[in-house]
């Protein structure tokens, strides 16, 4: 049988998800048979529970994202290089992933590092990727290679923490903002190289200039919006660029159209579940994919698990990924 997880109507995680049984699924053509041995909570698997419609006209399964096992492979399959059964397999981005059995597209079945703790690679994908995205994003700025400097806010979170490992191997200038003091500690422990702002000072925007030394703000990364993604804009050097990955706050970006066009900035918005299959061609998915995987081996201590749950936990889980200060990723394993 095939535990999974599901809602048939949009609202609070914690109201609307249930727990089923069926038979465990089949692969055709073009899937692979996933035994799912993790799967992370991400914020954004909870944000589209939240925003799907009132009734679903059938029963959704959340998640994007899981590690397991291969169990079996569909009849004239193609699989990615150390796809086969018995393979430990990271899927991504597959809808779907909170199941105990994934029939999953062979496309987004990627064959995990022997090296690689399930822990790891339950996250080996999504937020590495993002992190890849996030950089071209400041390469491609033309004035970033030579004196511009990068801030990004929510560094303490996962991705951020990815970014910043990343920055220092790129050796790019990066200025981490954070909205306590209490994570700044914990963020300068992980880096004392990397300067960290904490919100919580009424001047952390001078205290960001400060940091930058005279030279430019040229790109923000932000996973907030709002009023933080207002305060970054007034931030950003002439012919900067922001760019907005994620929506944690609730009100809408404001910006008046005098400052865009007086500092010619750049608003672009991205998508790591849509956009980033949609805009990559086959040979730039598998080198992002093989930079994922680096990222993931070379900064595995930065992959951090807040807790682990089982499917019997399932609100406990949901609680804990949405707790304030939680360090790290919450896991459920459904076995």
């Amino acid at each position: 049988m095939n535990r999974r997880v599901v809602y048939t109507r949009g609202g609070a995680p914690r109201d609307v998800l249930a727990v089923i049984e069926e038979p465990e699924p089949a692969p055709e053509r073009g899937q692979v048979l996933v035994r799912t041995t993790a799967f992370p909570v991400h914020p954004g698997d909870l944000l589209a529970i939240e925003a799907s419609p009132e009734e679903a006209a059938e029963p959704v399964t959340p998640g994007v994202e899981a590690t397991g096992v291969v169990e079996a492979i569909g009849p004239d399959t193609r699989v990615a290089p150390g796809v086969e059964v018995g393979a430990r397999v990271t899927v991504f981005p597959q809808p779907g992933t909170w199941a105990q059995w994934i029939a999953a597209d062979a496309e987004a079945v990627v064959a995990v590092p022997r090296e690689m703790s399930d822990e790891v690679a339950a996250q080996m994908l999504a937020n590495p990727l993002t992190a890849v995205m996030l950089r071209r994003e400041a390469q491609e700025h033309l004035a970033f290679g030579y004196d511009g400097c990068l801030v990004q806010t929510a560094a303490g979170s996962s991705v951020g923490r990815l970014v910043t490992g990343v920055s220092r191997f790129h050796d790019f200038a990066l200025i981490n903002i954070v909205r306590s003091e209490r994570g700044a500690a914990e963020l300068r422990k992980r880096f004392p190289d990397v300067p960290v702002v904490s919100t919580e000072h009424p001047d952390w925007a001078d205290e960001v200039r400060e940091a930058a030394g005279g030279r430019p703000l040229s790109v923000a990364f932000d996973p907030i919006g709002g009023k933080m993604a207002g305060s970054l804009v007034d931030l950003l050097a002439p012919g900067g660029k922001l760019v907005s990955y994620g929506l944690i706050a609730e009100e809408p970006i404001s910006v008046h159209a005098s400052t865009l066009l007086g500092k010619s900035l750049t608003l672009r918005g991205k998508n790591i579940i849509s956009g980033w299959p949609s805009e990559a061609s086959p040979e730039r998915r598998a080198s992002d994919i093989a930079t994922a995987k680096q990222i993931a081996l070379a900064l595995h201590e930065q992959f951090d698990v807040a807790a682990t749950y089982g499917l019997g936990e399932l609100a406990d889980a949901v609680a804990h990924a949405v707790r304030p200060g939680k360090d790290g990723t919450v896991l459920i394993r459904p076995w």
